[in-house]
This record gives C-alpha cells, structure tokens and sequence, in this order.
C-alpha cells in the first residue's frame, strides 16, 4: 500500500479518535489562551503602576518586590519549553493532587501563556501616547480608571494580531502535551499510527489536521480585526457650535 491509501485507511478508521483530538487541542487553546491572556493582563497592569519618589516608603518596597518576582516569573517560563514545564508541574503537583489531565493541560498552557501576554500587553500600554496618561489623571482618574477606560480598550485592539498568533501557536504547541498522556490530537496520532506501524501517514493527517485549524482560526481572527476597526464612512455628531451639527468622513 502506498502512503496515500495508509492515510485513507487510518483516516476512515480513526476519523472520530482523529477529530476527538481536535475537539480536546481546540479546548485547550481556547481556554489556556483566554486565561492567560487575563494572566498576562494583570500582571502587565501591574508593573505599568506609576512609583515615584513622592510615595511613601512601604508602597516603593512593595511594589518593588511584586515587580521582583513577576519579572522572574515571566523571564523563567519564557526561557525554558513548555515541554519541561508541562513534565515538572503536571508530575510533581498535579499526579499526587489527582487533578484531571485535561485541567492540568490547560492550567500548564495558561501559565505558560500568561508570560508572553504579559509582555504582549505590556507592549500595548506603553505604545499608547503619554499624553492620554497625563489627561486622565489631571481630570482625577485613578491607574486603574485610567487603564481600564483609556489604555487598554486601545492597547487591546493594537495588540489584537498578537493576541491571535498566541492562540495559533498554542493550536500547535499544545502537542506536546502528549507526553502527559492527554488525549489531544498527536496521541491520537501516535496511537493511530502505532496500531499498524505506519506512523508517517498518521503524522501527516495530523499535519493536515492542524493547518485547518489554524488557518480556519486565522482567517476568523482576521475577520474579527476588521470588525473591531468598525466603518471606513461614519458620521461625527456635534461640534462646539452645534450639538446637531454632522460631519460625514470616510466612504466612497
């Protein structure tokens, strides 16, 4: 049999194991992606807390330490694969815890993402102008009020594209997490090629499997860029003179 009818073969034998390992990677991406976006939100938050020579003492030290050990946080997991973590965490806390491999795969994935949106988002803020800063403090607003009314409804949308090249890279990185015995979809490859011992046919299905999704996923995301941009033609209603007054922009 050529390797074209061993992928028809495992294919029509294996298509529902094939596509249950789709459904679990499409979850865990999903999940760990949202979750550690929050992460990554928090955390970036956080270390963008202005700290002058004007605050007391206590809020510069504790402030200090917190920014200490999220650096570390994020420095660690960026500098070392998933695959260490997902085998350090998963066998020395979540076995002896009895936790469910799938809580574990998307807690291992969360953590994991959680440091590279931190500095995803991170990014964002600081691309925001200065100015928008210094406005919503001289009219009273707090860190948070502005943060979370100014900054990030636009940091959010700048950083959209990254945000979405996370989530395709956890589509495919989530492979790895084979190796704790989770039922995604490259052990449903392994096991699909091991019955027959034809594991080149079934990694290409699985290759084929995984393109699908992330350009489906890409295309999505794409889609959802541009609806975040809103119209090319708008109208402006109001003016200093006018409350009623319209301006028409945009369009043909």
């Amino acid at each position: 049999m050529t390797t074209f009818d061993w992928i028809i073969k495992l294919g029509s034998e294996y298509g529902v194991q094939f596509l249950k390992g789709a459904g679990s990677t499409l979850i865990m991406a999903l999940t760990g992606t949202v979750i550690g976006f929050i992460i990554g939100l928090l955390i970036a938050m956080v270390r963008t807390i202005p700290v002058d020579s004007t605050d007391n003492i206590v809020k510069r030290v504790a402030m200090r330490i917190v920014n200490l050990i999220l650096s570390v946080y994020v420095e660690v997991i960026r500098g070392t694969p998933m695959l260490v973590q997902a085998l350090i965490i998963h066998y020395s806390i979540f076995v002896s815890l009895k936790v469910p491999v799938l809580v574990s795969a998307i807690i291992i994935i969360s953590f994991n993402t959680g440091a590279y949106m931190a500095e995803i988002v991170r990014g964002g803020i600081i691309s925001i102008d200065k100015g928008q800063f210094e406005g919503a403090h001289a009219i009273g607003m707090t860190h948070w009020q502005t943060m979370t009314n100014v900054v990030l409804p636009q940091a959010i949308r700048n950083i959209m594209p990254s945000i979405g090249n996370e989530f395709v890279v956890n589509i495919k990185d989530s492979s790895v997490l084979s190796v704790i015995s989770i039922t995604e979809l490259m052990f449903m490859a392994k096991m699909a090629g091991g019955a027959y011992a034809k594991f080149v046919p079934a990694y290409l299905i699985c290759a084929i499997i995984y393109f699908v999704l992330t350009f489906t996923v890409t295309r999505i995301l794409r889609l959802l860029e541009k609806k975040m941009d809103g119209s090319d033609s708008y109208t402006i209603f109001g003016s200093q003179s006018s409350s009623t007054a319209e301006i028409k922009t945009g369009g043909n």
